[in-house]
């Protein structure tokens, strides 16, 4: 089944209605200033499957994007941002993964070619002159905590823009500056299932305005909480909550005669890197699990308790590469648009499962767009931005709670 890709000329009759939409959405809440997704495109449904407010793949885009990325960045530091001249990258502290300091050493890139100056550097980083990346080495700047105010070098840049997602706590400093993003979009505070929450609303606004039942471009989903699954009793509830999740999607499939058995993703409701995350048939594959796949499903940044789980439809991805390894779209997005892509591809998973692990390999769309891009700048731009929208609804939530 292909309902959505059948439809694709139904989106296009509707363009300039809903880029009207668009503008009026984001007039009413705090867009990000960027933002990634992960989606999932089986031919009946295209949906965002993850959503990262502090996106770590920027190394991942392609050049020829860099010059709209670094327009779309400019653009949105000087509206929000009114003189601002300095932008200092807070990052993560990974000093070993050479592919987050690409990450890092590529947005310092976009932001400089916006006519700023651009420092790199935290107090967690210090003693480090310098970080290695797959490119080379990425040059740090002193930075200190002056009571409550970061000084880079001795003096208070203008913007700190993090990179860094906030799951162990708001660092010193960070609270008294400029931030963007927002220190309560971090881990420390945001859900998973608060982003589908605001999602929700705006899928179903869009799916009214093409005719189609909003089930097409989002994925099912349910929180399970207080679930400490070192006891049995709680494992046994969770399993009973999956099974009926379960039962329900099947149902769905069914009416619309999509061959697909049913398969539920077990999330941990806070950020975790593709961590903490578990795919099964059956509630009973719950009361079985063995020790790794436990420690797996418990794993959580920094060690903090995990007791709520995001409970999502998996979404089959019809997208194939080289081999017939599944593939799924990324979506980099800068002040609310989708603004570049690529796609990751993994040779050791199936079409159902998590590809984001050791294995993926991540394939730039100048390279192939031309094989998986087809929706590119359809359905997979459409959900995307619908997920930042939905970003900005999280952000004014959590400055008012």
């Amino acid at each position: 089944m292909t309902f959505v890709h059948d439809i694709s000329q139904r989106l296009e009759d509707n363009r300039e209605k809903i880029k009207s939409w668009m503008m009026e959405k984001r007039s009413e809440v705090p867009i990000p200033i960027y933002g990634s997704v992960d989606i999932r495109d089986a031919g009946w449904k295209i949906a965002v499957v993850d959503a990262n407010h502090f996106p770590a793949g920027f190394n991942n885009t392609s050049p020829e994007d860099e010059p709209h990325l670094s327009a779309l960045l400019s653009n949105h530091i000087l509206r929000k941002h009114e003189g601002c001249t300095w932008v200092h990258l807070y990052p993560e502290s990974h000093t070993r993964n050479p592919g987050y300091i690409e990450n890092v050493a590529t947005i310092k890139r976009l932001i400089e070619s916006g006519g700023f100056r651009c420092t790199v550097g935290s107090p967690e980083l210090e003693g480090h002159g310098s970080l290695d990346g797959i490119s080379g080495p990425l040059k740090l700047d002193e930075v200190i905590l002056d009571g409550d105010i970061l000084r880079i070098n001795g003096k208070k840049p203008d913007l700190i823009l993090l990179n860094n997602d906030l799951t162990e706590g708001v660092v010193g400093g960070i609270s008294s500056s400029q931030v963007s993003p927002p220190p309560h979009m971090g881990w420390q505070r945001r859900r998973k299932s608060e982003h589908y929450a605001c999602l929700q609303k705006y899928v179903d606004e869009i799916a009214t305005m093409l005719e189609i039942d909003s089930w097409h471009l989002m994925t099912d989903w349910f929180v399970s909480e207080d679930k400490c699954l070192e006891l049995e009793t709680c494992r046994k509830k969770l399993a009973e909550e999956v099974d009926y999740f379960l039962a329900c999607i099947k149902e769905r499939y069914d009416e619309l005669g999509i061959d697909q058995e049913p398969v539920a993703f077990i999330k941990n409701d806070r950020g975790t890197y593709g961590l903490g995350i578990m795919a099964v048939k059956a509630g009973e594959e719950l009361l079985h699990l063995s020790n790794r796949k436990f420690k797996r499903l418990m794993y959580s940044k920094g060690g903090l308790e995990v007791e709520n789980f995001l409970i999502q439809e998996g979404v089959p991805t019809a997208l194939h590469g080289e081999g017939g390894a599944p593939v799924e779209p990324v979506v980099y997005l800068v002040d609310g648009e989708a603004a570049s892509w690529f796609y990751r591809t993994n040779p050791k998973k199936g079409d159902m499962e998590n590809l984001n692990s050791p294995s993926a390999q991540f394939l730039p769309y100048s390279e192939v767009g031309g094989i998986f891009g087809k929706h590119a700048h359809g359905w997979h731009a459409l959900v995307a931005e619908l997920s930042m929208l939905a970003m900005g609804e999280e952000s004014a939530k959590q400055e008012n709670a």
